[in-house]
């Protein structure tokens, strides 16, 4: 990878953390990339469900925001998440509405200072596959969970971890892998399950 990063750490992000949890380097760019092209849509949905009141998917959308920002190495703003993920789930409103504001704005700040990776080509990795790949790839490792078939169960998740999830979902997956190296498909599946609706969001 020919991209120079290190300016990243001086605009506050522990790329060590970043790293740790992405694997690679060219996987921890890949991430700051989707975290950048995602801001606007992330943007509309959370004014859309304030808007409507609707604290269940705020709270849904805070989370992946907090695990994202987390999976980057933006630890502080992953925090200021993770407090509007508790109190919105606790239906504490009020601290919703107080610490909504900041914490947009710390992720608009972010954002402007992540520009240059936003402005570079677009990293795609050896392994990374397409949502309508990852779809498919889903189906056919339930079904090869279902007929108990180990050595193609095990093929498929390693495809599907091909996928760009996010770093809730790559934990689970990685959940799933172990399942199968159990023999637990049926807990493998469930996981499996839970993990394709968040495929393309």
């Amino acid at each position: 990878m020919d991209m120079d990063i290190s300016w990243v750490q001086d605009i506050g992000l522990d790329t060590k953390t970043g790293r740790s949890y992405t694997g690679s380097e060219e996987k921890y760019v890949s991430a700051l990339q989707r975290f950048y092209k995602s801001y606007e849509k992330n943007k509309k949905k959370i004014e859309e469900y304030l808007g409507a009141e609707d604290y269940e998917s705020y709270m849904i959308t805070v989370h992946a925001l907090k695990s994202n920002a987390k999976m980057i190495g933006a630890m502080p703003l992953s925090a200021m998440f993770e407090e509007l993920e508790i109190a919105s789930r606790e239906n504490r409103i009020n601290i919703v509405t107080e610490k909504n504001k900041p914490a947009m704005a710390a992720y608009k700040e972010l954002i402007d200072k992540l520009e240059p990776i936003g402005a570079a080509p677009e990293i795609h990795m050896a392994d990374e596959i397409s949502a309508e790949e990852a779809k498919e790839t889903a189906d056919r490792l339930l079904a090869a969970l279902d007929d108990f078939d180990d050595d193609l169960s095990k093929e498929l998740v390693a495809k599907l971890a091909g996928y760009p999830f996010r770093m809730t979902q790559m934990e689970q997956l990685k959940k799933a892998e172990d399942f199968i190296n159990d023999f637990l498909y049926d807990e493998a599946a469930d996981i499996v399950r839970e993990i394709v609706p968040t495929i393309d969001q």
